[in-house]
């Protein structure tokens, strides 16, 4: 029997679902408002005082700021009367942006045929727009309030930040960050290399100790204040067995984890059996949290399912 016979028996049955998908899809489609995003309009002001603080108004069209945002219409709120007065008007950037979600949430799906175009597509557009995602946002939500509202606030509450309080003035200590970054794009220099690794061993260094701080209070001081528990428990003065018992499990685990580690000793006797004792509670551990693991992917593989039958194909009525 040829290899290429599977092969074709996969791809013809993988091309029938396909075809039956997408004739499900267009019925749908000309039968429903699949793919659809209705929305409607909400109207924003704000004001400023004396201080040039702002202030949201109660009257929407009175205002030295105003914006109009969208809000998504639920189907079971959606009625034709809605459609038809104008309250509720079809979003053409949501419904295009809900198509992109939905084709490329499938494109990552087809992995499970095998590598595929469509695949590598998805997942080079997913690391490009997650890379310049985090750029724009480390930009407005780090650097601009961060650094240049130190260095220019009335510049930047004028520019971007009207609500931002500019009277801390000029504060002239953010010069040293400033430098720093400065130095950092002379990476991008053909001979300029040396001098930006000051700045990145600066930042590693920092970022070494502040991490070792957390890391230490958290994963080592916290772990030994919470092995540290009375054996005997009781609640409202009468012995409490449950919590009793749990302090002496979690004793017996930390315990016999911990003269499993230690090779100091050869493991015979008490020690061997102790040191197997720790080899079960850790063999219980790392299984729990494998499945806890495992659980969180299907946690997202559900949400992308909801996603896919109800946002999309609006098999699912949303509330």
């Amino acid at each position: 029997m040829s290899t290429d016979t599977p092969k074709k028996s996969n791809s013809l049955i993988w091309g029938i679902i396909f075809i039956i998908g997408a004739i499900m899809l267009v019925w749908s489609m000309t039968t429903s408002r699949t793919g659809q995003v209705w929305v409607t309009p909400e109207q924003h002001a704000f004001t400023a005082d004396a201080d040039g603080k702002y202030s949201e108004t109660d009257s929407p069209t009175t205002g030295d700021i105003e914006w109009t945002t969208y809000n998504v219409v639920p189907d079971s709120e959606l009625t034709q009367e809605a459609i038809d007065s104008g309250e509720a008007s079809l979003s053409w950037s949501r419904t295009i942006g809900l198509w992109l979600a939905a084709l490329f949430t499938l494109f990552i799906l087809s992995f499970l045929v095998g590598d595929n175009p469509a695949y590598k597509f998805a997942e080079a557009m997913v690391v490009g727009t997650s890379a310049g995602y985090v750029m724009v946002i480390g930009l407005w939500d780090v650097f601009v309030p961060n650094l240049l509202a130190k260095l220019f606030p009335a510049l930047v509450q004028s520019w971007t930040h009207p609500g931002m309080d500019a009277s801390g003035g000029f504060q002239w200590l953010y010069i040293i960050p400033a430098i720093l970054i400065i130095m950092l794009l002379f990476q991008l220099m053909p001979s300029g290399g040396w001098i930006s690794r000051w700045p990145i061993a600066f930042f590693i260094g920092i970022t070494a100790g502040y991490r070792m701080i957390g890391y230490v209070e958290a994963d080592l001081v916290a772990q030994i204040k919470a092995g540290i528990v009375p054996l005997w428990i009781t609640e409202g003065g009468s012995f409490a067995f449950w919590p009793t018992f749990n302090a002496f499990l979690l004793t017996i685990a930390t315990l016999s984890a911990m003269v499993y580690f230690f090779f100091s000793i050869e493991h015979k006797g008490l020690v061997g059996k102790t040191a197997r004792v720790g080899i079960w509670f850790l063999m219980i551990t790392f299984g729990a949290s494998f499945g806890y693991t495992v659980m969180g992917r299907i946690a997202l593989l559900a949400a992308r399912l909801e996603f896919l039958f109800g946002e999309w194909l609006h098999f699912i009525p949303s509330s």
